[in-house]
């Protein structure tokens, strides 16, 4: 059978016939007549949920790929760009970092304390999977009307089961974020981010190898759960799912199945490791095989079964979770399947790399479905998105002026209620966790360094100028690590839309893919892993564009990393150029942002600031409360003027009063506007004469906001 060698470019179909049954697979109609052809013949039942799950968006990114080979992911810091479970760079002392974002935004929506934990679970998997102890987590929330009861449930669970999940596996939840928009009514964004630890030498792939090695899986037995998600998370209509798309988690199980994994990596038996997330044992031996260019055959009877009655559909295709497929070295089963049972976990043999370019699906001798790898991965079709940009621009928004109010408000107020919830200072690494700085701070043992995490993403900026939103998210992100000293050295991404077969999502996709390529480049950060999250829609209404940035970025020395609390007598200096008030999109000058983040990292590495945060969300006035709040420690301001602005490139630092002319001067070579606008000290935030309020008192309005 001739199979095609380059990627087959489609227009979207406009043909519905039968599309209902077929978007069930998350197929088109005339994808599954291209598979007829390459076949010549139909497929059977086990195959088309085979095919629909690998060629669904989820798992192919088949609106999407084109534009993803558009962003750097090249470095000299690279390991591993995209295509494995995470990505990994060199941060010396021969140590690598490990991170990956992924979401579970329709899952959540189903049953949120389920949908978030398992997508813990799995981004945790998809970091230790490389060979590498995760040793963070963030996560980035995306919500409706904050006044809807839905909207709170959906909240509430969500919180509960990130909280759950990292709490009990013992990985700490050190930094991230909550938004609201009426626009994520029905349809919550749930993205978490992992990252992981691992010396070089340790870092293992997924890709297959020596034809005949057997293939073991691994951990919780197989079940119903999550039957065909990875086509429900490319549905265009998720609402007329059903319950069963959702797995069920068990961090506890998942804690034996990371320490067991890390451990037999130590044997040198196990050629590669995968885990079985979306589609399943299906997309975890196809891909691995995929990798290394060989074939793979799998025996369902002899898969471990939760439940009697497994047909090979629901094996092949079930998202169990806590679940891993290990490759290892012929010879090697007992030796390998002893070390897991002193773990109190299953390793089962169910399958064998073979050399003919084909998945076969056995069911004890009975072929039940055999199909060419390539038609699963290489040959899934590639669409050529129709984009069309929106035919009115939303009006900008009016600049706020009431502080109180602004504090209170649902998107600017204290986001203890979460991180209250959990534990970000287990493993005894973290530095600096939720709301201690611009970044979240971990020390990296056995060595002077530490790590700087944070996400961003203003999907109010993304409705007005998807471009420019993008490029902002990223040099967000670089300006927070910049203040606790750190710089920056790759990126993880999730790219929320929705339908990209409608003009307005295809347009509001290209340019945050374009806007975020551009943005890493002048930046000199990778792009080494990411997700694209598609079809987040509720009632064929689109979420706001939401493409998350989370970023990793190192610091020589972790003890010099900075707070963004004010201590008393210090001198408050704004960094950059004064705010203008303009209405719609805040100014934004990428070569500003990096003369501003050298300038920062710069000053913290001389240990010449005593704190740092910058001003973003709210403005001038709302950095300066955070400052307050972090530290009980008030402050005298003298600007008032745009105190309400958001014009980026900008951010507040506190320091000694002998050191003011050592950051002038700083800032003069690094063409950085340097002007000191007041004192730290007493109990009272006063600006001007434009606010004169009880640090205490503002507080308790802010911790108020979503109690």
């Amino acid at each position: 059978m001739s199979l095609a060698t380059t990627p087959l470019i489609l227009s979207l179909s406009k043909d519905r016939t039968d599309e209902h049954r077929l978007r069930a697979f998350g197929l088109l109609p005339a994808e599954y007549e291209h598979i007829v052809r390459r076949l010549g013949r139909e497929p059977n039942d086990v195959e088309l949920g085979m095919l629909g799950a690998m060629w669904s968006e989820h798992c192919s990114y088949k609106h999407s790929r084109r534009l993803l080979r558009t962003l750097p992911t090249n470095g000299p810091r690279v390991l591993q760009g995209p295509g494995e479970n995470a990505g990994a760079v060199d941060i010396g002392d021969g140590l690598a970092v490990v991170l990956k974002m992924e979401s579970h935004n329709h899952p959540s929506a189903v049953e949120p304390f389920q949908g978030a934990a398992t997508g813990v679970g799995g981004i945790l998997r998809d970091v230790f999977t490389m060979g590498a102890r995760p040793v963070a987590m963030v996560d980035s929330l995306r919500f409706g009307d904050p006044t809807d009861p839905r909207t709170m449930h959906l909240l509430h669970g969500v919180i509960g089961g990130i909280g759950h999940y990292g709490n009990c596996i013992g990985v700490p939840t050190v930094a991230g974020e909550i938004s609201f928009d009426p626009g994520y009514a029905g349809n919550p964004i749930v993205n978490a981010m992992c990252v992981g630890i691992a010396p070089i030498e340790r870092l293992i792939t997924a890709r297959a190898s020596g034809p005949g090695n057997p293939l073991l899986l691994v951990g919780a037995d197989t079940g119903r759960d999550g039957l065909q998600g990875a086509a429900f998370a490319s549905n265009d209509d998720p609402e007329a799912s059903h319950r069963g798309v959702v797995q069920v988690g068990n961090p506890f199980l998942e804690k034996l199945l990371l320490e067991a994994c890390l451990a037999v990596l130590e044997t040198g038996d196990v050629i590669a490791m995968q885990d079985l997330g979306a589609a399943g044992l299906t997309s975890s031996s196809v891909e691995m095989a995929a990798r290394g260019g060989l074939g793979v055959e799998i025996d369902v009877s002899r898969v471990p079964q939760r439940e009697t009655g497994l047909s090979p559909f629901e094996m092949m295709l079930s998202e169990s979770q806590e679940r891993m497929l290990l490759l290892v070295r012929s010879g090697s089963e007992a030796t390998v399947k002893r070390h897991f049972a002193r773990w109190d976990l299953h390793a089962e043999v169910i399958g064998r790399v073979t050399d003919d370019g084909l998945v076969r699906v056995l069911d004890d001798c009975e072929t039940v479905a055999e199909l060419p790898i390539a038609l699963l991965t290489d040959d899934v079709p590639e669409y050529e998105l129709q984009p069309g940009p929106p035919a009115v621009v939303l009006p900008h928004r009016d600049s706020p002026t009431d502080l109180r109010a602004l504090l209170a408000s649902p998107n600017l107020c204290s986001r203890r209620f979460a991180y209250r919830q959990y534990d970000s200072t287990v493993q005894a690494n973290t530095v600096f966790g939720p709301g201690q700085a611009a970044a979240a701070v971990l020390r990296i043992d056995g060595t002077r360094k530490g790590l700087a995490v944070t996400t961003d993403c203003n999907p109010h900026y993304m409705l007005r100028d998807p471009r420019r939103g993008a490029q902002q998210a990223v040099a967000e992100a670089v300006r927070n690590l910049a203040c606790v000293g750190a710089t920056p050295v790759a990126v993880t991404d999730c790219l929320n839309f929705g339908n990209p077969e409608k003009p307005l999502v295809a347009w509001q996709l290209s340019e945050a893919v374009a806007g975020l390529a551009e943005a890493c480049r002048l930046f000199d950060v990778p792009i080494v892993s990411g997700n694209v999250s598609l079809y987040n829609e509720t009632a064929g209404r689109p979420i706001p564009p939401t493409p998350t940035i989370g970023m990793v970025g190192v610091i020589d020395d972790v003890s010099l990393a900075a707070p963004i609390g004010f201590r008393d007598k210090a001198v408050i200096v704004l960094l950059g150029l004064p705010a203008e008030g303009r209405p719609g999109f805040p100014r934004l000058d990428l070569q500003e942002e990096r003369r501003l983040a050298n300038l920062l990292r710069t000053l913290v590495s001389r240990r010449l600031l005593l704190s740092a945060q910058d001003v973003s969300d709210g403005g001038l006035a709302i950095a300066l409360a955070e400052c307050c709040f972090a530290t009980g420690v008030g402050a005298t301001i003298s600007v008032e003027t745009n105190l309400f602005s958001e014009d980026q490139g900008r951010a507040i630092v506190t320091c000694r009063p002998e050191d003011v002319d050592s950051v002038a001067r700083l800032g003069n070579q690094e063409d950085v506007p340097v002007m000191t606008i007041g004192y730290a000290g007493g109990t009272r935030l006063e600006i001007g004469t434009a606010i004169d309020e009880s640090v205490a008192g503002l507080e308790a309005i802010w911790a108020a906001g979503l109690a």
